[in-house]
């Protein structure tokens, strides 16, 4: 086990993209990070590793309470904060007390893995964000502007979920490349253009973004 910093996360993620982007969100939390990329593997690397807390992608096992009970052993007494796809409700109460839904928020992530590591019941989801007309949900992640459902994307979503929970404050581009995609992402500030205009489209005339011109953006209530 780790001894210094946040402690050892093992993830245990098929898709590299999402393991390196649970890197680093976790790194940035002072979480020291190993990957394991085979879900088939993690009893062994749990065993060997002594992790601290366990991530634990579910979402392409065949028997996901197995593999959970597998690791859980394994990694004893670490935690498993469990990554899951759509799963029957029955199946889920198998999973332990730390569930993160995918598609999920890496500051979610990040935060069920620190609850989990300080043995603390799950962290209830901040409560309905509203800015005008447009009203969003982070517990279910879901948006509406009036009763119309909004389809968004997942970095659409956090997106707005930073700026809606910081009205009034003026943030860079490079502020919100930290905020919705994570240090080092590797995206530039014409990203976070592009996601302004795909958010203020599909939000319509009511949208809340203002562009401070020669800064970047806020929100408006």
């Amino acid at each position: 086990m780790s001894t210094d910093g946040g402690g050892l996360v093992l993830v245990v993620e098929h898709d590299p993209a999402v393991a390196e982007l649970q890197r680093r969100y976790l790194a940035r939390e002072g979480f020291d990070v190993e990957i394991e990329g085979d879900p088939a593997r993690a009893p062994g690397a749990a065993e060997r590793g002594r992790p601290d807390v366990v991530v634990l992608d579910l979402s392409v096992s065949a028997l996901p309470a197995d593999l959970y009970r597998r690791v859980a052993e394994a990694a004893r007494p670490a935690p498993v904060v469990a990554v899951t796809g759509p799963i029957d409700p029955s199946v889920a109460r198998a999973l332990g007390d730390h569930h993160v839904g995918r598609p999920f928020s890496p500051r979610a992530l990040a935060r069920a893995v620190a609850d989990a590591l300080r043995g603390a019941a799950p962290t209830e989801s901040p409560g309905l964000l509203r800015a005008g007309a447009v009203a969003l949900d982070p517990a279910s992640r879901s948006a509406a502007i009036d009763d119309r459902r909004v389809a968004l994307t997942v970095t659409e979503f956090d997106l707005l979920e930073f700026l809606m929970a910081n009205p009034g404050r003026v943030f860079t581009r490079e502020q919100l490349l930290d905020a919705a995609w994570g240090p080092g992402a590797g995206a530039g500030s014409r990203t976070v253009d592009v996601h302004v205009a795909q958010l203020r489209a599909k939000l319509g005339q009511g949208n809340p973004i203002r562009t401070v011109r020669g800064v970047g953006y806020v929100l408006d209530l």
